[in-house]
């Protein structure tokens, strides 16, 4: 319930919500309202198993109405992009995939709550994308700040815009109140790099591959790199005008009241 314009309220309940007219949805409208749109941005809760069944639902959806379905992951960190071929193509039990692509190393949650999209991923060959910043770029900019990134880092990476107002409003909002000061400086900072790193990735992996405007990348993430569209959606736009929808993962089952700014679709389970 942020004050992020729209300020219109929607009633969402279990299941989808499409925010825009406030009535139900499903995987299939999600997938026709995707259309002409090169990203699709879920924002999960990390614990949460139903949330990445309706992602397996949604790209099912999205591949029969004749999409061609990218995952692009921020539980993967960008140098472990070749370790995650081989289980789209088939090549690997899950238990090698866990290994070879340092799953405990790099995420840490039970495997088993990502299971269905995974899945998803091998049954349909869908290629997977690590999205995410190297551990240590984060950690050198939320304990001495961007000034401290070396000069072949920043090379990598578009500038680190940190004037997003309803960004760090959306931050300090899940931050719960921690003292401000320049450690919360750095800690934005560092957020904001996960975002444009993550952004970066994702049209730097969809411009490796030939032109169809039938691609679509469906980006997996924490809901506080989706929330109100101000992270990853904002960053795709900064950097390449790049339009996204938005489907908001929520915990539970009991119907609330939601600013219709949050996003595109809910997903309540």
């Amino acid at each position: 319930m942020l004050p992020i314009e729209p300020l219109r309220t929607v009633q969402i309940g279990p299941g989808y919500t499409d925010l825009h007219s406030g009535k139900g949805s499903n995987p299939a409208q999600i997938a026709k309202a995707s259309r002409g749109v090169q990203f699709l941005v879920f924002g999960e809760s990390h614990d949460s198993k139903p949330h990445k069944e309706a992602l397996a639902e949604i790209m099912r959806a999205l591949a029969a109405d004749g999409r061609t379905v990218v995952l692009g992951l921020e539980m993967f960190t960008r140098p472990n992009q070749p370790n995650l071929a081989p289980w789209t193509m088939g090549y690997w039990t899950e238990e090698q995939f866990q290994k070879e692509a340092r799953w405990k190393e790099e995420w840490g949650f039970d495997y088993a709550i990502y299971k269905p999209a995974f899945d998803v991923v091998k049954e349909l060959r869908l290629p997977m994308v690590a999205l995410n910043a190297p551990r240590d770029w984060v950690r050198t900019v939320s304990r001495q700040g961007w000034d401290a990134v070396s000069p072949e880092i920043k090379a990598q990476l578009p500038p680190l815009d940190t004037s997003n107002r309803n960004h760090r409003m959306v931050f300090e909002a899940l931050m719960g109140g921690h003292p401000p000061g320049a450690s919360l400086d750095r800690i934005y900072a560092a957020q904001t790099l996960w975002d444009t790193t993550m952004a970066d990735s994702a049209l730097k992996a969809m411009r490796r591959w030939p032109e169809n405007p039938n691609r679509i990348m469906v980006i997996l993430a924490g809901s506080g790199h989706a929330m109100y569209k101000q992270a990853i959606n904002y960053r795709l736009i900064q950097q390449a005008k790049a339009k996204s929808i938005t489907v908001i993962g929520i915990d539970g089952t009991e119907s609330k009241v939601v600013r219709s700014s949050l996003g595109d679709f809910t997903l309540m389970r």
